[in-house]
């Protein structure tokens, strides 16, 4: 396993769609891994392959009830809305409240390639959405309402 640079807001491949993964091999375990030894390293609660340069539909969630590793992921249900502050870590130092979805029921593959399905309430859906974004190019503060700082008091 190895920490991965993760690339910061600016960089062109924070703006792309990644790629399905269609191998499930060693070169998939290895970014997997990696991601979830950088996500660590950096105290994030999810990181997505773009955040360090690769192209691919991979994420990794970890609210602190486990890791959630995400192959092709996609999001088939949303219900409800919440607000909540979210930051990114290839936006260091940028918060703001987000609107998302209060639960979600995400299909995705696990690093084998099995298919998995589950739902996601509160942070959790905030987290997975948040990744699942990255895999289409999108940063957070597309859903931002408003901007603050890490504190919670508004920015102006």
């Amino acid at each position: 396993m190895a920490i991965r640079h993760i690339i910061t807001e600016g960089d062109e491949a924070l703006t792309k769609v990644c790629r399905a993964v269609e191998n499930f091999d060693n070169r998939l375990a290895m970014l997997l891994d990696d991601l979830k030894e950088t996500m660590i390293h950096a105290d994030g609660v999810g990181l997505a392959a773009p955040q360090v340069g690769v192209l691919r539909r991979v994420a990794v969630v970890d609210i602190g009830e486990g890791l959630v590793e995400l192959v092709n992921p996609e999001i088939v249900f949303e219900e409800g809305e919440q607000e909540m502050q979210e930051g990114c870590l290839s936006c260091p130092g940028v918060y703001g409240t987000t609107k998302r979805p209060q639960k979600i029921k995400v299909i995705a593959q696990n690093r084998k390639g099995e298919h998995i399905e589950f739902e996601a309430e509160g942070l959790f859906a905030v987290a997975c959405c948040h990744e699942i974004d990255h895999l289409s190019g999108i940063l957070f503060r597309e859903h931002v309402v408003r901007m603050e700082s890490k504190d919670g008091i508004e920015a102006l």
